[in-house]
């Protein structure tokens, strides 16, 4: 056993504004009215002995499930929207090629050349004026009939198989070009 001693002098006190010696203890400030006192220091138990691990795994996992399907969506979202952009845009210049083939050859059927000449492109309007173009397919054998084949994407052609005045047949090509200001599919000679 050890004899008690005298007892140890307090702390001694340090003025405001006086910075503390090193070494010596500094006494913790009064709590101001009003504001929760700090809570307690080392050697406090903690709320929990670790952080809770329950569920963290199935949280992650859902996490970066989520997460690739989020990328999935996006990429092959676009690329499928992108091959579904190409289908779409052949399905169109077949339709609108076939189109105005189509009324090419109807107006040359029925004699409206003006109707003709106006499924032209601009740069067969250019190389040959309306009355040019009139006069022209007038003086040529006359279309009785013909048949409109399908549109080539790649190269912008359509075989016409054509039937003339007196039964003979002949075999056409129409070359189509877009129109720079609308888009559409216009008639831009044809051999």
């Amino acid at each position: 056993m050890t004899a008690p001693g005298p007892a140890a002098p307090p702390p001694p006190s340090v003025p405001p504004g006086v910075p503390p010696v090193a070494g010596s203890p500094t006494p913790a400030p009064p709590p101001e009215p009003g504001v929760p006192a700090p809570p307690p220091g080392p050697g406090v138990a903690p709320p929990f002995a670790a952080p809770p691990t329950e569920g963290r795994r199935a949280r992650l996992w859902l996490g970066l499930g989520v997460g690739a399907l989020a990328v999935l969506l996006c990429c092959g979202g676009g690329g499928a929207a992108v091959v579904g952009l190409a289908v779409s845009n052949a399905q169109a210049i077949q339709e609108q090629g076939r189109t105005v083939t189509n009324n090419y050859y109807r107006a040359l059927v029925d004699r409206n050349w003006s109707k003709a000449y106006d499924q032209l492109c601009a740069d067969a309007r250019r190389r040959e004026s309306r009355p040019e173009f009139e006069q022209r397919v007038a003086t040529e054998p006359q279309i009785t009939g013909y048949r409109v084949g399908t549109v080539d994407a790649q190269t912008l052609t359509v075989p016409v198989d054509v039937t003339l005045a007196g039964g003979k047949r002949e075999a056409q090509t129409v070359t189509l070009s877009p129109d720079q200001q609308t888009g559409a599919v216009e008639v831009c000679g044809v051999s």
